[in-house]
């Protein structure tokens, strides 16, 4: 069973076709990136797939469930880490953490076991004692990412994960999506950064004024436009 299938979405915005009946889906373990200029539906498809936004019409399946019909049960499977998202400042690291695994489930077991793994995974050690404020950026990025996947759910949207970070953080922070891959979650992201998506997606869909122009590997976008690299490809699909 596919972890995700998006068939014919259409969003408008009053007499604005946002999305234009766009169609893809996600294979299990399967990193996708949904790659294009601003303004041509990405986030809004992520945000609709999240359950935020309502769309105007088409069917998206999450494991075979439907995400109008069995809401709740959908969002038990997905979890949604925006590009501007921000953590309480004034709580802690470990106490982000804590508050946000009450929030994903009541048993008091797999809250000790959500927060333990996301307090590995962002690597912050001794830092997690420390008031998120004091945060960097990439430290806050890590804290929200690790807060994302610590329910490992089946299918995580994440909306330019690596967004103004430096190259150090950036790295970390692919290297924890691609771990997370590996041990069966599946991936939905969007990003600006060709040479990121290069690296981490299995495939991507190319998105230009909410219709989808290509869908393959890197390899193929690049064989098919005969591209040395993904910028090009892109280039050549947005002009």
């Amino acid at each position: 069973m596919k972890t995700l299938e998006v068939k014919n979405l259409v969003k408008n915005y009053g007499e604005i076709r946002a999305v234009k009946g766009i169609n893809f889906d996600i294979e299990g373990e399967e990193i996708f990136a949904l790659v294009g200029p601003n303004g041509a539906g990405k986030s809004t498809t992520l945000k609709i797939i999240a359950i935020i936004l309502s769309p105007t019409s088409g069917e998206i399946l999450v494991e075979g469930k439907d995400i109008k019909k069995q809401a709740s049960q959908v969002r038990e499977m997905i979890s949604y880490l925006p590009e501007e998202a921000g953590a309480y400042k004034n709580l802690t690291g470990h106490g982000y953490l804590k508050f946000m695994a009450a929030i994903y489930t009541d048993d008091s077991q797999k809250q000790k076991e959500f927060t333990d793994f996301a307090e590995e995974l962002t690597g912050l050690k001794e830092r997690l004692k420390d008031k998120v404020k004091t945060y960097s950026k990439g430290m806050t990025r890590k804290l929200l990412l690790a807060r994302t996947v610590m329910s490992r759910p089946k299918l995580a949207i994440l909306d330019e994960p690596t967004s103004g970070l430096d190259v150090i953080n950036a790295f970390e922070i692919r290297n924890i999506i691609k771990k997370m891959s590996q041990e069966g979650m599946s991936v939905l992201l969007s990003s600006h950064n060709m040479l990121e998506i290069e690296y981490l997606s299995h495939r991507l869909a190319l998105i230009d004024k909410g219709e989808i122009k290509a869908i393959g590997t890197p390899q193929e976008l690049k064989q098919k436009y005969q591209a040395q690299n993904l910028e090009e490809v892109f280039v050549k699909i947005a002009l």
